[in-house]
């Protein structure tokens, strides 16, 4: 079965070139296209895709409403993953999309659509729940640690309750699904803030950089 997806972009030139480039392939559904925050908020409820593909600057204002409109999907319609396209990396749009979690949400570079292979992989990985990371963006965002084998130092149930936490799971969930107390969750994590050199991040900020530590390590982001 075909993946459903939703494009969006305010230029029509990039709105009608991802279409066609995303026609090409079989696997691949384009269900409907949006130019701004409302009418790609309004397509995800009459079409229910899969997936949104939609760039990180649309109208009314031009500044992050695909991540507006990533984590209104995420909270109306849980089911639907959301790839946002950027030009450029910017760190602090990385760390609001992924806020809530990983789990179904990707970030790539615009550049990334040259390659048609990658893009459909890209939304087939988040149309499944999974997560895609620029490989760009990771390698920026890990620049601010700088240190090498970061997951060596960590227990087998600290990169367990890491890997529960690159899912999108939250502190109670994790508890539940590795059969532990909600404050043993909490020092495992703090822990891996610890060892990770994440001590004085924003919460936000360390729980999205330690995940992002644990998939550039595994290759779960490529």
């Amino acid at each position: 079965m075909a993946l459903r997806v939703v494009v969006a972009d305010d230029n029509y030139l990039v709105r009608q070139g991802l279409t066609s480039l995303l026609a090409e392939v079989e696997v691949i559904d384009v269900v409907a296209t949006a130019d701004d925050l409302d009418s790609l908020i309004r397509s995800v409820a009459e079409n229910s895709p899969d997936v949104v593909l939609t760039d990180i600057r649309m109208p009314p204002t031009s500044t992050n409403e695909g991540i507006q409109a990533a984590r209104r999907i995420r909270s109306e319609h849980p089911g639907v993953g959301v790839v946002v396209l950027s030009q450029y990396v910017e760190e602090d749009y990385v760390f609001e999309l992924l806020a809530d979690g990983v789990a179904g949400m990707g970030y790539l570079l615009k550049e990334r659509v040259n390659d048609l292979d990658e893009l459909v992989r890209a939304l087939q990985e988040v149309g499944r729940g999974g997560s895609v990371l620029d490989p760009v963006v990771v390698e920026a965002l890990l620049a601010r640690r700088g240190s090498d084998g970061p997951l060596l130092g960590l227990t087998d149930r600290e990169r367990e309750v890491l890997q529960a936490m690159a899912t999108g799971r939250n502190n109670a969930t994790i508890a539940k699904s590795l059969f532990m107390s909600d404050r043993a969750v909490e020092k495992h994590i703090g822990s891996v803030f610890q060892k990770l050199g994440l001590v004085d991040e924003l919460e936000v900020s360390r729980r999205v950089m330690a995940v992002l530590v644990y998939l550039e390590a595994t290759g779960s982001s490529r």
